[in-house]
């Protein structure tokens, strides 16, 4: 059953970023160019999926457990180090550069077009190389926590 509700919540994702044209990555760099062809309409996809989240945490979390576990793993740490902001700064260069967000280019991968096989190589080849990184970073230093994904 775990596994149905999850093939649904992916399945609706991927409708909802189809749908909204955001795996159309004109339609995101357009977003971006306030002094041209500007297209506001990513500000309505992304209110839609704040509020849709605020309602939703509210909702779930007063519940004293998922349905399919033990427990919420919610994230516990504040901490807004370098990681995260160099993290952060690559995602929106990234998605600035291309147009593509990581969850956004899943529903159209299967196009098989150029521009989407290379954006997910190079995701994949990005996590592949900062998870090396980070490896590295801890055996030099064996205080600094290693990758925790």
């Amino acid at each position: 059953m775990k596994h149905l509700i999850l093939y649904f919540a992916g399945l609706l994702f991927g409708f909802g970023i189809s749908m909204s044209g955001m795996g159309n990555p004109a339609k995101v760099l357009n977003f971006f160019d306030v002094a041209g062809t500007w297209d506001p309409s990513l500000i309505l996809v992304m209110g839609g999926a704040l509020v849709t989240t605020f309602i939703g945490y509210r909702v779930v979390l007063k519940r004293p457990a998922p349905a399919f576990d033990a427990a919420f793993h919610l994230p516990t740490s504040r901490v807004i180090d370098a990681r995260l902001i160099g993290g952060s700064a690559v995602f929106g260069i990234g998605w600035g550069v291309t147009g593509f967000c990581p969850g956004g280019v899943l529903p159209v991968l299967s196009t098989g077009a150029p521009s989407v096989l290379l954006f997910t190589g190079a995701m994949i080849g990005g996590m592949f190389a900062a998870r090396a990184l980070i490896q590295a970073r801890a055996n030099r230093n064996p205080g600094v926590a290693g990758p925790n994904v």
